[in-house]
């Protein structure tokens, strides 16, 4: 289980400012993956956008209540058991991960990011120990890691490994990366 769940860096029901910036690159009516999706705010941002959602993570309860809304399929798994990626061999115009880290799926969710497409990433970085949870090196990227993750694969289009005040002090990491590949 990973330690991320119970510190947030931004509010539950906000979705993330960088999500939002970058959710217009999303290509229009694209499907869109998001991983580890907790109480569903970038599922439902992207969903209000007019984008099909696949929304991923161990417990589902948070979009219970668009259970059964069309162009949502709501995917309960446990990422970290050691099984393959549920979604491998499947692309999507866009790929949104925001607090959450494990390590093994880098590889699948740059994959995942369809021609055209965009990967959305954003978490906590090295340094975020000194302001609480999580503080196991386990759960924080390393500085260039999400690069390192989409270098030669993706085109960067934004990163930033940086100390936000807001909504509480913490050291974050992310990237916004397109696959340019025809």
């Amino acid at each position: 289980m990973s330690e991320t769940a119970p510190a947030r860096p931004h509010s539950p029901s906000r979705p993330s400012a960088w999500v939002r910036r970058f959710a217009p690159l999303v290509p229009a009516a694209g499907a869109v993956l998001d991983l580890a999706f907790g109480g569903g705010r970038h599922s439902r941002l992207f969903l209000a956008a007019g984008h099909p959602v696949t929304a991923v993570d161990i417990a589902v309860s948070g979009l219970a209540d668009l259970a059964g809304r069309e162009g949502l399929e709501i995917v309960e798994a446990d990422l970290e058991d050691g099984r393959p990626f549920p979604l491998a061999g499947r692309s999507f115009a866009g790929v949104v991960v925001t607090n959450y880290l494990h390590r093994p799926l880098l590889p699948a969710l740059v994959e995942a990011v369809a021609s055209g497409g965009l990967l959305i990433y954003e978490t906590f970085a090295r340094g975020n120990e000194r302001f609480g949870r999580p503080s196991n090196p386990d759960f924080l990227l390393a500085p260039g890691e999400l690069l390192d993750a989409v270098r030669g694969r993706l085109r960067v289009l934004a990163y930033e490994d940086l100390l936000v005040e807001n909504p509480r002090p913490a050291a974050v990491q992310r990237i916004a990366a397109r696959n340019e590949a025809a």
